[in-house]
């Protein structure tokens, strides 16, 4: 399809236009039953069958061996920031402090038990993903945000830290192979590069549960949401379908491999442009730089120049480039389903706009 709009919103982001138009007509009439997906009860073997697929896909797309299980919840991956010191925290956990995000699960793990900060980069704005750093043999686990949307830094390779490890993957799940055995848990929101907002995918091992001696509230607990399946309560069925709508998409695309070489493709793209062109400058420092999400500024001679290219940019169907409020600029997310073809709209964009501006 021809794009008049390209969103290159952090989230929620751009979908897939075959999995909008499939979401769509489920909303009109799901399966073929004369009734809406939203009307259905979710323990029909209609939706049964839509669970149980999503679940299977997303074990087939990321390599999730025997003992692991894949849940859909709600509350957003906010709530996993709770639930999981909640579940995981017994003596002591690790946390990475790589962005805002990955602030917000520490702060709100110490509400459970002890937390060790491993390391920081808040001194820097968060411009890096620190790589340095020892984890306490006794942690229960260790946590890290793989990729931070707000700064455009990512951690695109799995850690050998002698703990097992948490990931909020929130921004980049399936944009690379994972070893998933070396985790205890990945989790993240789903409207980034699997569905609309509304479910959270967790995949989490089974018998890293249950090992605190807490007594917890039944929604809040992972053994209850493991043995019911994702079905202890009802579950945000249209996002489900959403997000099993783009797991057949990504399969039908090549899978996870071929979603990173897209990945790669795009930001090489990009990147080329934001340190060529005189205007910009980028934010994050290379080696630490997101393949998900460019951020940049304007550079200091141009810095009075920024508004005018963001409606610049939005005349010509840039959606949502303009950065996150704690760090201003611009951030352009490209997730899964960002064709090249934006990317190279918005790089057209970038190049007629410095025309307008340098030596004239």
């Amino acid at each position: 399809m021809t794009h008049n709009v390209y969103n290159f919103g952090a989230g929620p982001a751009m979908l897939p236009d075959e999995v909008v138009e499939a979401t769509a007509q489920a909303v009109r009439d799901f399966d073929g039953m004369g009734l809406s997906l939203m009307e259905i009860g979710h323990r029909t073997p209609q939706f049964k069958a839509v669970l149980a697929e999503a679940q299977s896909l997303m074990k087939e797309l990321l390599h999730v061996p025997e003992g692991y299980s894949v849940l859909f919840l709600g509350g957003g991956a906010r709530l996993q920031f709770d639930m999981i010191p909640m579940n995981l925290l017994h003596h002591k956990a690790a946390y990475l402090d790589s962005g805002h995000w990955a602030h917000q699960a520490m702060d709100e793990a110490r509400l459970w038990g002890e937390v060790v900060n491993v390391a920081s980069s808040a001194d820097d704005n968060y411009t890096y993903v620190p790589s340095q750093f020892s984890v306490p043999a006794d942690a229960d686990y260790l946590h890290i945000t793989t990729n931070n949307t707000i700064y455009g830094t990512e951690l695109r390779k799995d850690l050998d830290v002698g703990v097992p490890l948490v990931a909020d993957m929130s921004s980049d799940i399936l944009t690379r192979d994972i070893d998933v055995e070396r985790y205890d848990m990945i989790y993240g929101g789903a409207q980034k590069n699997l569905s609309m907002a509304g479910t959270t995918f967790v995949i989490v091992r089974n018998d890293a549960v249950g090992r605190t001696g807490r007594k917890l509230p039944a929604m809040l607990d992972y053994a209850v949401h493991i043995a019911h399946q994702s079905m202890y309560n009802t579950p945000p069925m249209l996002p489900i379908y959403t997000a099993l709508q783009t797991l057949r998409w990504v399969k039908a695309q090549g899978g996870v491999t071929e979603m990173e070489r897209r990945a790669k493709r795009r930001a090489a793209l990009l990147y080329a442009e934001v340190d060529r062109n005189k205007l910009f400058c980028g934010t994050a420092q290379r080696d630490s730089r997101s393949l998900m999400n460019i951020c940049f500024v304007m550079n200091k001679a141009y810095a009075h120049l920024a508004d005018d290219f963001a409606n610049f940019a939005a005349q010509r169907g840039i959606y949502a480039i303009k950065g996150h409020r704690s760090v201003g600029g611009f951030r352009a997310s490209c997730y899964n389903a960002m064709p090249i073809e934006g990317v190279q709209a918005l790089v057209d964009c970038m190049k007629e706009f410095e025309t307008l501006h340098i030596n004239n």
